[in-house]
């Protein structure tokens, strides 16, 4: 519950503070999210490659279970 109010509180602050007219805050802000686009773009991109390799492994991993399953299946009869 406390996390929830903190949260709450700290989005409101952050829409109060870029408003132009409380505490002229929105070019800094902008200048901000200029500046940190590109490195957060590059991170989320090379998360998105690590999750993508370990799907294809998982696949790949997958595959080579059912065909032992079934090559177990197959000289159980």
């Amino acid at each position: 519950m406390v996390a929830l109010i903190v949260g709450l509180l700290l989005i409101a602050f952050t829409v109060i503070a870029a408003l132009p007219s409380v505490l002229g805050w929105g070019p800094e802000i902008l200048l901000f999210l200029k500046g940190f686009l590109p490195f957060f773009t590059a991170f989320v991109g090379l998360i998105a490659l690590f999750i993508g390799v370990a799907d294809i492994k998982d696949k790949n991993e997958a595959k080579k279970e059912e065909a032992a399953s079934k090559m177990q299946e197959s000289q159980a009869e």
